[in-house]
């Protein structure tokens, strides 16, 4: 036998509930030893890092104060870099086009590969081949620099000056690969092209790839499987899904991955160092194919350890510009990747 109760409520005993009334309760959480704990790691790892570049950042102004009072605003225009222990003269101007010119090179070549790797794993590869070929691409990045230095200038060298004698002969008129005698024996001797930031920026190009296509997969992978499916019932192909769907939806993380990669092509050192001449004339520096490449890394890199008082200094006073535009570059690319699309549904 069931029992029911029923409780009558008049219209008088319901008040709507005002939004005065609406008050928000306070939780109380509990968190045990073990999450406490977490907790403050996971927090001073975070705090570390910060003190530790404003540190570095710290000690190269204190180290490169002299060398930039020197030379003034100077030390930003002039294209020379001759510092003495007792003064000479330097300026960071030739050396930071050649970085950006190297890096640009690299960007070139490596971007257009990393989407495409990034394409193929996640899109078109099988499942069970995904994960190998990921691995394989991230071992890129665990290579030494100084192995694709080595690599560059042993193996690569020989045979990339003959690609670079045939842009320059039949596309010079292009700028970016018009080239000037350097032997006087004529543009087309191969002299001309053997160490180049052309050159520099290939070997630089492979180093930064596994950054690159690292963003661009993570990105790719997380394109709304709704609206691919979607474009594929109303009879899209695989690459109209793609061009209509993944490619816009990644187009944050393209640039913040392509931007990532900038600032690591900046800074590298060993690699460039073993390729590229020490030139600091704008003229040489911005024809890519010819002999002729420097790069401010390189240049700290070669000139440390003969080094000395203002020479020291001014080492220092380069390694701060190319700190603080590193880190503007990599703060735009966060910047970018955490306002588009792709980037607001990662957002935690």
């Amino acid at each position: 036998m069931r029992v029911v109760s029923t409780v009558r409520v008049s219209a008088a005993d319901v008040r709507p509930l005002a939004l005065a009334d609406d008050v928000p309760i306070d939780i109380a959480v509990s968190r045990s030893t073990s999450d406490r704990v977490y907790r403050a790691v996971g927090y001073g790892a975070g705090a570390s890092t910060l003190v530790l570049m404003a540190l570095i950042g710290l000690f190269l102004v204190l180290r490169g104060a002299d060398a930039i009072r020197y030379a003034g605003w100077g030390f930003f225009t002039e294209t020379r870099w001759l510092p003495t222990p007792a003064g000479g003269a330097f300026g960071i101007a030739a050396l930071l086009l050649g970085t950006f010119v190297i890096a640009v090179v690299a960007l070139v070549f490596a971007v257009p590969i990393a989407v495409g790797t990034a394409l193929f794993i996640t899109e078109y590869a099988p499942r069970w081949l995904r994960k190998p070929l990921t691995s394989l691409v991230d071992l890129l990045a665990a290579v030494p620099s100084l192995i694709y230095g080595i690599w560059g200038a042993a193996i690569l060298q020989p045979r990339e000056v003959y690609v670079s004698r045939f842009l320059s002969d039949h596309f010079g008129w292009f700028p970016p690969f018009h080239t000037t005698s350097v032997t006087g024996s004529g543009p087309t001797n191969l002299a001309d092209f053997s160490a180049s930031g052309f050159l520099a920026g290939i070997v630089v190009a492979l180093m930064i790839l596994p950054i690159c296509a690292a963003v661009m997969r993570e990105v790719f992978a997380q394109a709304p499987a709704g609206e691919k499916e979607g474009a594929l019932a109303l009879g899209g192909t695989r690459w109209g899904v793609i061009r209509d769907v993944v490619l816009p939806f990644g187009k944050g993380g393209i640039i913040g991955g392509s931007m990532l990669g900038l600032g690591r092509a900046l800074g590298e050192t060993i690699a460039v160092a073993l390729i590229v001449s020490r030139s600091t004339r704008v003229h040489d520096l911005l024809e890519v194919l010819k002999t002729g490449g420097n790069s401010i890394a390189a240049t700290i890199a070669r000139s440390w350890s003969e080094a000395s008082g203002m020479a020291t200094s001014a080492l220092m006073a380069a390694g701060l510009v190319l700190f603080v535009v590193t880190l503007l570059v990599n703060a735009g690319a966060g910047f970018i990747v955490g306002r588009s699309r792709s980037g607001a549904a990662t957002e935690i």
